[in-house]
């Protein structure tokens, strides 16, 4: 199922597999991917975290359930030795570190993320868990106590995927006043969204968040969707597309937390840090945070509640009569629509194609993102006095 790797490690080598070191132990259940470049200040912290994990009782986690493949690429610091001590003062603790020199071309977080849950993918199936958990975190990260514990539960009730919850670390960044209001903005509009397209596998309360510092998948799933994207950066946000276009369950739960750093100089071409410069650059220049208007989330959440629904109901006479007002309101033909509906396998296929087309459309400007947040805690408090 998955490919040789033709890379150099360390010592010089071309292994068949990156982690071929040691085998997997039989009560194997998850395995935890940490990629790495220059983060010798940061990574014993990091690992910390990830060896004293807890049940949700607050118990010891089996050190044998889970392990920690570390993989090191392009460093010019000592990180690789770093993890290297760090598993000869901690010989119990079930981690694996792998260096590796990248070529320029490839030498980027898409590349050494998928080559990790590949890796990490191809253990537990060796191990004989199909049903086993990939869980990527980030070399800058502290993952929460009970990580894992709460990864594991939300599997367990059903989910394919878990996105966490990402906080960063308390700092006095220019960038952490937008960064906070960004942050309220999206949960805000997680919440107006799970008002209008409500979720059954992912209820209220949620997050908004699916990236690499915090998400999890099944093996199963990660196979479907056809394993991470190789590209040069938002490589999670493209693979949370992919476990979409096959209705993956993924459960954005707050439970599953961790906590990263506010650095502005990142290890990637575009993420948290790159978004911080953004910010931080926008408000020294006097520029206002301009985000979608609220009105468009919510007609794009309404037209994916209804085309969800004539999904569900695709093969009834009636079909023909639930597509009308969606091609109206997407100023397409409703020919246009039941093609696509009829060469969808999933109802993911069939969204990403509709929102596409609403992408196209002409919308409201973005707004200042302290006037969308005034709105949508109107949404929000309109909302709850209906339910009293």
């Amino acid at each position: 199922m998955l490919a040789d790797y033709d890379l150099l490690t360390n010592e010089g080598q071309h292994p068949r597999f990156l982690f071929d070191q040691t085998d997997p132990v039989p009560a194997l259940r998850v395995s935890v991917i940490v990629p790495v470049r220059n983060e010798a200040e940061a990574i014993a912290h990091t690992l910390d975290a990830l060896r004293l994990q807890r049940t949700c009782a607050g118990h010891r986690l089996d050190p044998n359930s889970y392990e920690v493949l570390v993989l090191t690429n392009n460093c010019t610091d000592d990180s690789y030795a770093q993890v290297r001590r760090y598993q000869q003062q901690y010989p119990a603790f079930r981690l694996h570190v792998v260096d590796i020199q990248l070529p320029p071309e490839r030498a980027h977080i898409g590349t050494v993320r998928r080559l990790l849950m590949d890796e990490a993918c191809r253990r537990l199936l060796q191990a004989g868990h199909p049903q086993g958990v990939i869980a990527s975190t980030d070399g800058d990260t502290l993952v929460d106590s009970h990580w894992i514990a709460q990864i594991v539960a939300e599997i367990e009730a059903g989910n394919d995927a878990v996105g966490g919850r990402i906080l960063t670390l308390r700092d006095d960044s220019p960038a952490r006043l937008p960064h906070l209001r960004d942050a309220t903005y999206r949960c805000l509009l997680a919440r107006a969204e799970a008002q209008i397209d409500p979720c059954q596998h992912d209820p209220w309360p949620r997050h908004f968040q699916h990236f690499g510092a915090s998400l999890a998948v099944t093996c199963q799933a990660y196979v479907r969707a056809g394993r991470l994207p190789v590209v040069r950066y938002l490589e999670d946000d493209a693979f949370f597309k992919a476990l979409q276009r096959i209705d993956a369950k993924v459960r954005k739960s707050p439970q599953v937390r961790v906590y990263t750093s506010a650095r502005l100089q990142g290890r990637v071409e575009v993420g948290l840090s790159w978004q911080l410069q953004q910010w931080t650059s926008q408000r020294q220049a006097g520029c206002c945070q301009l985000v979608e208007d609220p009105a468009v989330s919510m007609a794009r959440f309404q037209l994916r509640r209804d085309l969800r629904d004539a999904w569900q109901h695709r093969f009834e006479p009636s079909s023909l009569v639930r597509l009308r007002p969606m091609a109206e309101r997407l100023r397409v033909t409703t020919g246009w629509l039941m093609a696509r509906m009829a060469t969808s396998t999933y109802f993911g296929q069939l969204w990403e194609q509709a929102d596409a087309q609403f992408a196209q459309l002409p919308h409201p400007a973005p707004i200042p993102i302290t006037e969308a947040i005034r709105q949508l805690r109107l949404v929000k408090s309109e909302s709850e006095r209906d339910r009293e």
